[in-house]
């Protein structure tokens, strides 16, 4: 477990994967902004049996409050920038269930998922993207010491639509 102030990050277990197969199909879980279509229904419970949910590729984490409710998830992939090792980063996301937003839940979740892959992995930058209009998550990321990079434009398909994105990351000692 990775302990914070308001919430913790933990692994998924096995009796969470009904739980988020529901929030992967759940368009009111998921907003405008995480929508990338429907899951097949056993779509976590296959990765689970196959390699589990933390790998060095990627991973997912729950987050829970400190009393054991679960308000939702955060999750990681590698993003190569060149052949070697060295030139790897991590893309970190996240999804929040709607009463649990704008209670700096994303916020100390993100900084405490960035402060795991740094003290995991010998990398140099994570990073992560949102839409050009989600201004909230930007300003998360912000409140977590990320710093804005630029916009990917047309980078992203969702909702039927080629979407501009916002790119942050967090420097190693930053």
């Amino acid at each position: 477990m990775i302990p914070g102030e308001k919430i913790n990050l933990r692994p998924v277990t096995k009796a969470d994967l009904p739980l988020i197969n529901n929030w992967a199909n759940d368009l009111d879980f998921n907003s405008e902004f995480n929508n990338f279509g429907l899951r097949v229904p056993d779509y976590f419970e296959k990765g689970f049996a196959e390699r589990g949910l933390l790998t060095a590729a990627s991973g997912t984490l729950m987050v829970e409050t400190k009393d054991g409710e679960m308000v939702g998830d955060v999750s990681y992939h590698q993003q190569q920038y060149g052949p070697n090792d060295g030139s790897r980063a991590y893309n970190i996301g996240i999804s929040l269930h709607a009463k649990y937003r704008g209670k700096g839940f994303g916020v100390e979740a993100q900084k405490l998922l960035a402060a795991y892959l740094f003290a995991t992995y010998a990398i140099m930058r994570v990073e992560a993207s949102t839409d050009v209009t989600n201004l909230l998550e930007q300003r998360a990321l912000e409140r977590a010491g990320f710093t804005r990079d630029g916009v990917l434009r047309k980078a992203q398909w969702r909702n039927g639509d080629w979407h501009d994105l916002v790119v942050y990351s967090k420097l190693r000692g930053e």
